[in-house]
């Protein structure tokens, strides 16, 4: 099983830069978030978006983009935290139609 590690200074520095340009704690703020890492960045994990992007349950926000007509394509993937333990996290991509 690989284990990936792409989430680089400069990933986290984009993704900071997404949620600083958005603020807001509420549910659209965080939708606008998601959808704006996905379409910099190509995907965006749900352990990026709730650590860096500040969205508090990020599989909700999705449902809401998807009910909202977005295409986004969810697959599985195991990163390392910062602690250094494995964990099975969602990766999203925003389908380009």
């Amino acid at each position: 099983m690989k284990l990936h590690h792409d989430i680089t200074p400069e990933r986290i520095a984009q993704l900071i830069a997404i949620r600083d340009a958005i603020p807001g704690t509420s549910a659209m703020p965080q939708r606008q978030r998601l959808l704006e890492a996905m379409r910099q960045l190509g995907h965006v994990t749900t352990f990026e978006a709730s650590r860096f992007l500040d969205i508090y349950h990020p599989p909700a926000r999705k449902r809401d983009l998807v009910k909202a007509g977005y295409q986004i394509i969810t697959a599985m993937r195991d990163v390392l935290t910062e602690a250094g333990k494995r964990h099975r996290v969602g990766l999203y991509t925003l389908e380009r139609v």
